[in-house]
């Protein structure tokens, strides 16, 4: 069992490092995105899209998919590259994003790609809609669960503990929140802009159960998603601790790597480390 168990981490830690060559692609092709907190969420996306998600590529819209809100619409490339590996589409389209006649636009479009479910970019709004489709799912007798990603910036805005109050009131237990905490935002670091911290009392004090993680260790991931699934009468918020950047040694943990794209020196050489 042991040795099933392994292979199948080291399967998954592949995969990721596939997801952000896909970043790195991405970003590189058209000069332009969002890069150190798209590499911050790959193990993340990685578990749910190839293990823990009820999903179907060939049938991107059935009615009883696991959804996923990615409320940090700016990282849209991690999404992107999440979804063409898992067969929503093919893997070089990663190379047209933000092109002009492209559908990979800067942020998720659920109009025009398929396994998007819910089209974001201002920041704070995904947490309601996330909401909305885990109450969906109740009224419905539905048994999806619905994820949502958070970044430990954006959960300073308001709209996020309005909704959060909302996620105890309907006890969705349905819904579960991955707070990204990789500590830095466009500005500089989450304390110095305007402090979320203790992010895990914050959450617990509005009705969730809380569980920390390390957000790149792959069997910590795995297990918290399921002890978020035998969690009854309330939401979940998963904090992943997270490194800006992570997977590529000269973007982790560099505030001016959040929305900067890799010159064709740093993208060989980004390239190289994720052999």
């Amino acid at each position: 069992m042991d040795n099933i168990k392994n292979t199948e981490i080291k399967n998954l830690e592949e995969m990721a490092k596939k997801i952000r060559k896909g970043i790195i692609e991405a970003v590189y092709s058209n000069h332009s995105g969002h890069i150190g907190g798209s590499l911050s969420i790959a193990d993340i996306l990685t578990v749910l899209y190839f293990k823990e998600m009820n999903i179907n590529p060939k049938i991107p819209a059935w009615e009883n998919r696991d959804r996923l809100v990615l409320s940090k619409g700016h990282c849209a490339p991690a999404l992107y590259s999440s979804l063409a590996n898992r067969g929503y589409f093919d893997v070089e389209e990663l190379k047209t994003f933000r092109n002009i006649n492209s559908r990979l636009q800067g942020h998720p479009d659920k109009k025009n790609i398929p396994g998007i479910d819910m089209s974001t970019g201002s920041l704070g709004q995904g947490l309601s809609s996330a909401n909305g489709m885990a109450i969906a799912g109740k009224m419905d007798n539905k048994d999806y669960r619905v994820y949502c990603i958070l970044g430990d910036g954006e959960i300073e805005e308001g709209q996020i503990w309005e909704a959060a109050m909302t996620s105890n009131k309907y006890k969705l237990d349905n819904l579960c929140l991955i707070v990204d905490n990789n500590n830095l935002q466009i500005d500089g670091t989450v304390k110095e802009v305007m402090s979320s911290y203790p992010i895990d009392e914050k959450f617990r004090s509005f009705g969730f159960e809380i569980i920390k993680i390390d957000g790149h260790d792959i069997d910590e991931i795995i297990k918290a998603f399921e002890v978020a699934k035998n969690i009854k009468g309330k939401p979940t918020c998963i904090i992943a601790k997270t490194i800006k950047g992570k997977g590529v040694s000269f973007m982790e943990n560099q505030v001016d790597w959040h929305g900067k794209a890799p010159n064709e020196e740093e993208y060989i050489k980004a390239m190289e480390e994720l052999k």
